[in-house]
């Protein structure tokens, strides 16, 4: 299998810039601006605003990540690590394969259901209308790492002789969207959380997945 097939060309999240903050402050920045920009949007979130949740100065915000657009990557990388972090997790939790895909799909299920993440979601196509780099910066920042994320997991699933994939980026598209199915356009139209139909559609995913994709 090409090492291609199993990454993502996506940009990485803008570097530091200025003089480097401690860890603490820099978390305390980022967490700040992931609870502004998931809970009132990107427009509608201010350095000023974030600045005063950090306890920082908005001298330091802008020393550090340069523009608004930088700052909102990286709370967006902070968001979605969690997520990444749970791939390790569902991959080191030792089980069969199927429980390991289990556990990888009603991860993902719960964390783009979440009634935050829906109203992110339609907020942030709303500001894409008007400004297309917003958009290009959370799935660079996002979704992007996400599915290389996912894509390394199969690639070493693969590798250990699980999985038969050519393509490991395409499959973990395919896994992905088989698992949110019409749930997520459900949710974002104002339907209420359906866990049960959730439960089913990953359940379904992974019989398929392996189906296509497993060595017997």
């Amino acid at each position: 299998m090409s090492s291609e097939h199993c990454t993502d060309n996506s940009l990485p999240a803008a570097p530091a810039r200025g003089r480097p903050v401690d860890a603490a402050k820099r978390e305390a920045i980022v967490a700040a601006a992931a609870q502004c920009f998931f809970d009132q949007g990107y427009a509608a979130s201010s350095i000023e605003q974030i600045a005063a949740k950090a306890g920082v100065s908005k001298v330091t915000i802008y020393n550090q990540f340069g523009e608004k657009r930088a700052l909102f990557a990286a709370a967006v990388e902070h968001e979605c690590a969690k997520i990444r972090g749970m791939l390790e997790i569902g991959q080191a939790c030792g089980g069969s394969l199927r429980e390991r895909l289990h556990i990888i799909g009603e991860t993902m299920t719960a964390f783009i259901g979440r009634p935050e993440m829906v109203r992110f979601d339609r907020r942030l196509a709303a500001e894409t209308e008007r400004d297309p780099q917003i958009g290009l910066a959370f799935l660079n920042a996002g979704p992007y790492r996400m599915k290389a994320a996912f894509a390394a997991l199969l690639g070493a699933m693969v590798a250990q002789g699980e999985l038969e994939i050519a393509d490991c980026a395409l499959a973990a598209e395919q896994f992905v969207s088989m698992c949110k199915g019409v749930g997520d356009l459900e949710r974002r139209y104002g339907q209420p959380l359906d866990p049960a139909a959730d439960a089913a559609r990953v359940d379904a995913a992974v019989n398929l997945f392996l189906r296509g994709y497993g060595k017997g």
